[in-house]
C-alpha cells in the first residue's frame, strides 16, 4: 500500500478516515508520518468504525495520544 499524502484519495484509504483526517491536522500528519504497516494497522482498525461520529472520534484520538500503533 502506498499512501501519498499529497494524493486525495486512495484506493486504500477508507473514505471516511480521508475525511476525518482532513478535519484534524496533527491527526493528518501523525497518520502520515507514519510507516507502512503501522499505517495498516491503523486502516485495519476503521474497518470496525459504524459511525462518521465514531471515526472522527478515532482520527482525534489519534492526534491526542500518538496513536497508540
Amino acid at each position: 500500500m502506498d499512501i501519498n499524502k499529497n494524493t486525495i484519495y486512495s484506493s486504500d484509504m477508507p473514505m471516511g478516515l480521508d475525511f476525518a483526517l482532513a478535519n484534524n491536522q496533527a491527526a493528518k500528519d501523525y497518520f502520515y508520518g507514519l510507516g507502512e504497516e503501522a499505517q495498516k494497522r491503523i486502516i485495519e482498525h476503521t474497518h470496525m468504525i459504524q459511525s462518521k461520529d465514531e471515526m472522527q472520534a478515532f482520527a482525534d484520538s489519534l492526534a491526542m495520544t500518538g496513536g497508540l500503533f
